[in-house]
């Protein structure tokens, strides 16, 4: 029975992480199988005491048996399938003229006696035999025949690389088999194999100076032909050497399945011995190394030993290869490596970031490779060399990937209630494009948080998702009413009502949704501008609570039945106005927009408004003048005439020393409040009352549309720059 044993590790998320899978083959034994059995009743046996086999697959199990009953009786006509080890190819010598049977097996020890070809020829007889896994159990029970072998390789491994790969061979079929593991051990095949390993690893250095020298030789002397014959000597020999590895290796690989001969291995230096053989140009044979090195990279002195000598920069050379399987298992040990920042630093001297980054156009490696960019991400150090690969624009440009990412994080937040996870997912939704339209689908799970007695921590992160979503498309007056929000955000102005970082949070709710014409109405009439007011005077010295609370009434004056409530029903104005020459200049750009559409709605109001701003020009102009000093003034005292300028007690007996706010000094000289009205109301102005783009107000401020002001939580969706709040009332 050939079956799949996998082992995966999963993230906390539940999903796979890395996987193993490893093949592996059940024998059972049908002693009592003859000519006379019962067939269906055996078969029916075989599924239901062995669980491997599922009861659908009877009528398979029911033919096999049928096979063995009727297949050929006489022993020197039986054929046996041959069953090659799958991860192994046959060698040049493996094939013989002639067949190999059990019952010749005592013949074929007597081959292990005598010269070198002999050898050869019964080591290979015998592992024909043992190709087939049915049977390893005989010659399992055959100790003269395995003690021959182990001897045969212990003392003649280095007089034939032919005979040291074919005995190994014969051990490798028994290695793929747990329960023979401890033959193996018993006959120290596994410290013998290490020490053939380690010696041709030797051998290879010096065949490549020697090789190296040749060159040199002729090339002075002109001639190739010495060179050539050696090169065709060298490649011939590597052949034969890179068997011998593969199988040696693979039979340390099957054998490290148990941690303490894994250990031993370490001990005895396994990891080196593997990174050398990184330098190799057989892809079969790397496959295999770095199989075995990602396998032992999972602990801890195994990683160590590879950090120490240049694993990282041997695997570069690997990424990105035209042998898929090859390229697969090298980003995996990658990623278990990509764990250790010493290793991270190493892969990016390697020049690892562009390769890993022009692999995420490769379906099959691009969860691999963006798994070990995001481990390289997190270093600062690295975090800068981004820019100069196209990583993000292909991260970017992938919606299924970044649509994924999110759903698997909003899961986590959601069912875990986690405030740090749901504090990433509020930073992500605070970046504008395609990604911030992947919210909308979460809209509905965020907002059935707010009204459920949550941790507060969680709600705030939850709420300022929320409020990043400045979507055109979202229709917020539903998700107020689905969910029943308003009372909560009502309630929740109330100051002392809750923390202050919740109630701010609310504020910059409301200030979200009354973009929103529908919304803007119903907030206003459940009295939640008089709450705003009313926290505005409990919050005064606060600047982040007066920007977002004027920046709620800026959003609400767009729309005519807020603007009315505002105007008429409250004294937000007058709050606006007392704001107007606030020290914090973000709160005085968002209240004099607010104040400029006021005054262009309201004529009464208007006037108020520009007679304020008359009166603080004034007021700012005399003082500036009252506090020059004499010396500061002198070279402006006289006129061309000689004669002196008034003093500051008859300053206002010159009006003309007054400039208007476009800089025309009036013919009459004369200056009032009304002037005001004629800029504001006049041809001076631009679209919709605001002063033209060239223009200001007369008081430094653009009549510009302003941004979301900033909050302590970071920059707003829409923030052009970075807001700094530094002074207080």
């Amino acid at each position: 029975v050939q079956y799949e044993v996998e082992a995966t590790i999963l993230r906390e998320t539940g999903d796979p992480m890395l996987g193993e899978r490893k093949e592996c083959q059940k024998i059972i034994r049908l002693k009592s199988l003859n000519s006379n059995t019962d067939i269906a009743s055996l078969a029916r046996k075989v599924v239901e005491e062995c669980r491997l086999i599922s009861p659908s697959r009877l009528p398979e199990v029911e033919q096999l048996l049928f096979y063995l009953q009727n297949r050929k009786k006489s022993a020197e006509k039986k054929e046996k399938k041959q069953i090659k080890p799958r991860d192994l190819t046959p060698f040049e010598g493996i094939e013989l003229d002639e067949e190999a049977n059990i019952n010749s097996i005592d013949d074929y020890v007597e081959l292990l006696y005598e010269d070198i070809p002999e050898k050869i020829r019964g080591a290979t007889l015998i592992l024909h035999l043992a190709r087939n896994p049915d049977n390893l159990e005989e010659l399992l029970q055959n100790e003269t025949a395995l003690g021959a072998l182990a001897r045969v390789l212990r003392e003649d491994w280095k007089q034939s690389v032919d005979l040291a790969t074919t005995i190994i061979y014969v051990f490798f079929c028994f290695s793929s088999f747990s329960q023979f593991h401890g033959l193996i051990t018993h006959y120290k095949i596994g410290a013998l194999c290490m020490s053939i390993i380690e010696h041709e690893l030797k051998r290879y250095d010096l065949w490549q100076d020697e090789l190296q020298k040749k060159k040199k030789a002729d090339i002075l002397s002109n001639l190739k032909k010495e060179y050539e014959k050696a090169l065709k000597k060298y490649h011939g020999l590597l052949t034969k050497q890179e068997q011998l590895l593969r199988v040696a290796l693979y039979l340390l690989l099957n054998l490290s399945e148990d941690t303490r001969t894994e250990l031993k291995m370490r001990n005895k230096n396994i990891v080196h011995l593997l990174v050398k053989t990184l330098d190799r140009d057989s892809e079969e044979l790397l496959v295999l190394v770095v199989s075995f090195l990602k396998k032992l990279s999972i602990f801890l002195e195994n990683k160590n030993d590879m950090a120490e000598i240049d694993t990282v920069e041997k695997l570069a050379k690997l990424v990105p290869c035209e042998h898929e399987d090859l390229l697969n298992v090298t980003l995996r040990l990658l990623l278990n490596l990509s764990f250790d920042t010493g290793l991270r630093s190493k892969m990016v001297q390697a020049d690892l970031l562009p390769k890993l980054t022009s692999l995420l156009g490769d379906e099959a490696q691009r969860q691999i490779a963006m798994c070990i960019l995001y481990h390289i991400s997190m270093d600062d150090r690295f975090k800068s060399m981004f820019a100069y690969t196209d990583c993000i624009p292909q991260v970017r440009d992938q919606p299924a990937l970044a649509c994924n990412g999110l759903k698997m994080l909003m899961k986590r937040a959601l069912k875990l209630k986690d405030p740090l996870m749901m504090k990433m997912i509020r930073n992500i939704s605070q970046h504008d494009g395609p990604s911030k339209n992947l919210f909308i689908d979460y809209v509905g799970d965020l907002a059935a948080q707010i009204g459920l007695k949550e941790e507060e921590e969680f709600v705030i992160e939850c709420l300022g998702t929320l409020s990043n979503l400045t979507i055109p498309d979202l229709d917020w007056e539903l998700v107020l009413k689905e969910y029943n929000l308003v009372p909560y955000l009502k309630d929740h102005l109330k100051p002392g009502s809750a923390e202050d970082d919740l109630i701010l949070e609310v504020v910059i709710m409301i200030g979200t949704v009354s973009m929103d014409d529908s919304c803007a109405v119903m907030l206003a009439k459940s009295g939640i501008i008089p709450a705003l007011i009313e926290l505005l005077n409990a919050q005064q010295e606060d600047d982040e609570f007066v920007c977002q609370i004027v920046y709620v009434f800026y959003q609400m004056v767009f729309h005519q039945a807020t603007r009315d409530v505002i105007i008429k029903e409250t004294q937000a104005p007058a709050y606006l106005i007392d704001l107007m020459h606030d020290k914090n200049a973000e709160i005085r750009k968002v209240c004099d927009n607010t104040l400029d559409i006021i005054a262009e709605y309201d004529v009464e109001w208007g006037k108020k408004i520009q007679s304020e701003k008359f009166r603080w020009h004034n007021s700012q102009w005399l003082e500036m003048v009252e506090n020059r000093q004499m010396d500061e003034a002198e070279p402006f005292m006289y006129g061309d005439d000689g004669e002196p300028f008034l003093q500051n007690g008859d300053i206002l007996e010159r009006p003309d020393l007054f400039y208007s706010a476009d800089g025309i000094i009036p013919a009459d000289g004369a200056i009032s409040p009304e002037f005001f009205t004629d800029f504001q109301n006049g041809d001076l102005l631009g679209p919709q009352g605001f002063p033209s783009s060239s223009l200001t107000d007369g008081y430094g401020q653009m009549g510009v549309t302003p941004a979301r002001p900033a909050t302590a939580y970071g920059f707003r969706p829409d923030e052009q720059f970075y807001y700094g709040y530094t002074a207080s009332r």
